[in-house]
């Protein structure tokens, strides 16, 4: 443990590793399934089906907090905790944020990504490739003695340069036998600040940037988080650890997504 935040021993490293591949398969189960005219309630069970029959593992966000679903789906100006239902029904143009988070023998696996539905709008393509960006370039930070605000400023550049904004008000975590753990990962900060990473740490970093301006708002369901300009919004995440060389990502997309070597 260093300032509140867990040290993962190679043991450990291996039950959350497994966690993390895990949830990055559903991810690439569901990809499929992600066309015009489903409904997000329909994008949900087939997860759940996967999670619990498939991977016999439990689906961590079902009851969380109350949550009453398996995956969050943010669609469109959805920031963040979209909640799945009959009546969504994905349309051509759509894009949509699927976040998964599973426990297999007590350890959180936890990752999100975009999809598009159909083709893209020129705006909504180039918003989902951005934040790609800003995630890889945050994650390319990630070695012992950076910092968290390291990889925050990376984030914070990438989107700044396309004139997008960062929402503020969500972060990563650290994660391991509990979902949301030290330390907080900001998506924004400055070179050299915050805490200094050192090997065995294990944390997401998941940007949330927006097309419009970074104000949010909750919807009165008490879980939907919404841009306050109506703007599109979009999200990826990985679950990162940090080695003795710099990183590894627990969650890789099975198909491959993006390219994570160190630039």
């Amino acid at each position: 443990m260093t300032h509140g935040v867990p040290i993962k021993s190679a043991e450990e490293m291996k039950l959350v590793r497994q966690a993390g591949r895990l949830a990055a398969d559903v991810l690439s189960m569901v990809e499929a399934f992600v066309v015009p005219g489903v409904s997000t309630e329909a994008l949900d069970q087939i997860c759940h089906r996967h999670i619990v029959d498939v991977q016999g593992a439990i689906p961590a966000n079902l009851g969380y907090h109350g949550y009453p679903k398996t995956i969050l789906t943010s669609v469109n100006q959805v920031v963040c905790h979209g909640i799945p239902a009959p009546d969504k029904i994905l349309k051509k143009g759509d894009i949509i944020n699927i976040d998964v988070a599973v426990i297999k023998d007590g350890w959180f696996g936890d990752t999100s990504r975009m999809y598009f539905v159909g083709v893209p709008s020129v705006l909504a393509r180039r918003l989902v490739e951005t934040t790609y960006e800003a995630l890889l370039a945050g994650i390319r930070q990630v070695k012992p003695g950076a910092t968290l605000g390291d990889i925050g400023h990376a984030i914070l550049t990438v989107a700044q340069r396309e004139q997008f904004s960062v929402v503020r008000e969500y972060c990563g975590h650290g994660i391991g036998t509990v979902y949301h753990d030290e330390p907080q990962v900001l998506h924004y900060g400055q070179r050299g600040e915050g805490l200094k990473l050192e090997p065995g740490m294990v944390f997401t970093i998941e940007p949330m940037l927006n097309a419009g301006k970074r104000e949010t708002k909750e919807l009165p369901d008490g879980w939907t988080v919404v841009t306050k300009d109506r703007s599109l919004s979009a999200q990826w995440e990985h679950m990162v650890a940090v080695t003795p060389s710099g990183y590894e990502v627990l969650t890789p997309w099975p198909e491959g997504t993006g390219v994570y070597t160190p630039v």
